[in-house]
This record gives C-alpha cells, sequence and structure tokens, in this order.
C-alpha cells in the first residue's frame, strides 16, 4: 500500500505563495506520474497539476504562470510551489500518485488533503 503525506497548507493573503509538499512511502519514480487536485466546497475535484516520470510538466489554464510542480527523487516528494494566490484558488489539494498497471489500466493512491485558504 502506498501512502501520500501532504503539508504546507495554511492561510495565506492574496497575491501571498504558499508550496506544498507531499511525501511518497516508495519511490515516485515508480508511478507512471505524481499530481496535485483540488476541491472547492460544493465543487468537483479538478486537476492542477502533474509531472509524469517521462514526460514534460502539465498544468491547468487557472494555475499556468503562477504555480510550480517539481519533484525530488532522492527524498520522494513532489511539490507545489504557488504563487500570486488568488482567493479562488481556496480548496483542499490533494496528492496523487497513479500507477501503471497491466493491461493499460491505471491505479490511482492519493493523501488526505491539506487545506489552502486565500483570504484578507
Amino acid at each position: 500500500q502506498v501512502q501520500l503525506v501532504e503539508s504546507g497548507g495554511g492561510l495565506v493573503q492574496p497575491g501571498g505563495s504558499l508550496r506544498l509538499s507531499c511525501a511518497a512511502s516508495r519511490s515516485i519514480f515508480s508511478f507512471y506520474s505524481m499530481g496535485w487536485y483540488r476541491q472547492a466546497p460544493g465543487k468537483q475535484r479538478e486537476l492542477v497539476a502533474t509531472i509524469p516520470s517521462r514526460s514534460s510538466t502539465y498544468y491547468a489554464d487557472p494555475v499556468k504562470g503562477r504555480f510550480t510542480i517539481s519533484r525530488d527523487i532522492s527524498k520522494n516528494t513532489v511539490y507545489l510551489q504557488m504563487n500570486s494566490l488568488k482567493p479562488e484558488d481556496t480548496a483542499v489539494y490533494y496528492c496523487n500518485a497513479r500507477q501503471s498497471l497491466v493491461g493499460a489500466t491505471t491505479r490511482d493512491y492519493w493523501g488526505q488533503g491539506t487545506q489552502v485558504t486565500v483570504s484578507s
């Protein structure tokens, strides 16, 4: 079983920055991809950014140019640097690890979530 532990959430003013961390219980390079999702109250969970093990990073349009996803393989950790935060970025942020299985199927693992609140 894979464990993902997020940290770094909190309350920040508009225009501020936060860095989220996601520590995995095993090598993150063993996953097809790692990523961050978020879910605001009353809304569906949405993709924020992904960092596949063997291709380029992806960012959702609302966060392009403001958020940066990165990883430290030696620490089995993925980060999400969030700059120029806006109130609409307020959500619970979830770390995701996607494992590639036989037959082109995948399995998703999730962290417990960390709250990010952007408010003055």
